[in-house]
């Protein structure tokens, strides 16, 4: 047991539902090494049946990683955990490589989860992490700064493919916090020299930031998640009351969105709306969409484009539905696979050959009843872009196109997870998976001042 006595430290786990198992990311540097120390001093005194995992992703970019590696190893042997590492391997990109190692950090801790039977995994990002971030976003965002929904920062839970939930619970503690935990102990920890490197972004950003500074980024950070989650409640309930598919791949929005009295709720849904029918991963531009609200908002008559969706306001109300311009060619299908962005392949019987494409001209009124006050062409507009699995062969494969929640198909933060459920009702998706903690969206889960 730790000798130590730190009540809020300890108390950063309390919200968290371990009863599935853990995984602990851990690199062996002094955030994700105190991490696994007080996961497990945690979970000894709480919860002593919890299946905990440590796994060290070795991306093989310096000289000296694997001896890293081993270091957690052997401090995880000498605590009684369990212990992986996963290596990167492959070619390396010549740019972006720090979003690209983040990438496969995420890609191979959700292999070890799915290998393991867990479906958590914590991580150590700490408030100085944070303020990082903020920073980086704010410098990215221009002279005008960043948009105010990626001034929250990192989400304390997100959701990954497959249903993982990637958790941060140290983004209220500070990383000097954390090595006091570590000296007190008597655990070293790992110095990566990359994060001194100044070619690099985030080192260049530490390198600036004071104490003062730090400290400011934290609270807008903060007062920018409170109001994200808020976004998140209001859009979703304004959607529960206009949003209805009439057919495959069409959205009618009801005229009543015109007198939304929460504008920004109602371009809010509107962005995430078109993100999902066009099946891309980023909220189209702000301005371009509240420029569409308000001619909608003025009755006037729209036919527009805009995220490779098609914007019809008819007297019944506003309909979204993927263009025709651009969709895959017929190509084979492959289980799991991504379908223009908007659907996701899967296998139910043995696999076998298919192929996916468009309906096309082809298409024709499903089988499904059509409201009368639907525009039957807009209907067959919209099944023309739906895909069509047709079989190769006669080996009896089974698969569907299950929609994909396209804005959050890799990375659903919970800022955003009230709206995405709705989302995903809407359009027959998958439901999104609970977070595996109670008391969601409480303090212990919010940055800590």
């Amino acid at each position: 047991m730790l000798t130590i006595e730190a009540p809020p430290l300890s108390t950063l786990f309390d919200p968290i539902d371990f009863t599935g198992g853990v995984i602990a990311a851990v690199s062996g540097g002094s955030d994700s090494t105190a991490l696994l120390i007080l996961l497990k001093d945690y979970l000894d005194r709480n919860a002593p049946g919890t299946k905990l995992l440590a796994v060290t992703v070795d991306h093989g970019l310096r000289p000296g990683s694997d001896a890293e590696a081993c270091a957690v190893a052997r401090l995880c042997a000498w605590r009684g955990i369990d212990h992986r590492t996963l290596k990167w391997t492959g070619p390396k990109p010549a740019t972006g490589l720090p979003a690209a190692a983040r990438a496969a950090r995420y890609r191979l801790l959700a292999q070890a989860a799915r290998e393991a039977g867990i479906g958590t995994v914590l991580t150590g990002h700490t408030a100085d992490d944070q303020a990082e971030t903020v920073r980086m976003r704010m410098q990215r965002g221009g002279a005008a700064g960043a948009e105010q929904r990626g001034l929250a920062g990192m989400a304390p839970a997100t959701c990954l493919e497959d249903g993982l939930w990637l958790l941060r619970p140290f983004l209220g503690a500070r990383r000097e916090a954390l090595r006091d935990v570590l000296r007190r102990e008597g655990v070293g920890w790992a110095e990566d020299p990359t994060n001194a490197d100044r070619h690099y972004e985030r080192p260049r950003v530490r390198a600036a930031l004071d104490g003062a500074g730090a400290e400011a980024l934290l609270e807008l950070a903060h007062e920018a998640a409170t109001e994200r989650r808020s976004l998140d409640r209001r859009t979703a309930r304004l959607l529960r009351r206009i949003a209805t598919q009439p057919s495959a791949g069409l959205l009618r929005l009801s005229p009543e969105l015109a007198q939304a009295d929460d504008r920004g709720a109602a371009i809010h849904a509107l962005r995430v709306l078109l993100a999902t029918v066009g099946g891309v991963s980023f909220l189209p531009d702000k301005a371009r969409v509240a420029a569409l609200f308000e001619r909608f908002a003025a009755a006037e008559r729209i036919r527009a484009t805009l995220s490779r969706v098609v914007v019809d306001a008819r007297r019944g109300g506003l309909y979204l539905y993927r263009e025709a311009r651009g969709l895959p060619v017929p190509t084979g299908a492959s289980d799991g696979m991504i379908w223009d962005g908007r659907r996701r392949i899967t296998f139910r019987d043995r696999r076998g050959a298919m192929v996916i494409a468009p309906l096309g001209a082809h298409a024709v009124r499903s089988g499904a009843p059509v409201a009368d006050d639907v525009p039957q062409s807009l209907v067959r507009r919209a099944l023309a872009a739906e895909p069509v699995l047709t079989e190769q062969g006669e080996n009896g494969v089974s698969a569907q196109a299950l929609p994909l929640l396209a804005p959050w198909a890799h990375f659903l933060p919970d800022f955003d997870l009230e709206t995405a459920r709705v989302i995903a009702e809407l359009t027959g998706a998958p439901p999104v998976p609970v977070p595996p903690f109670s008391g969601y969206g409480k303090s212990a889960m919010e940055p800590l001042h």
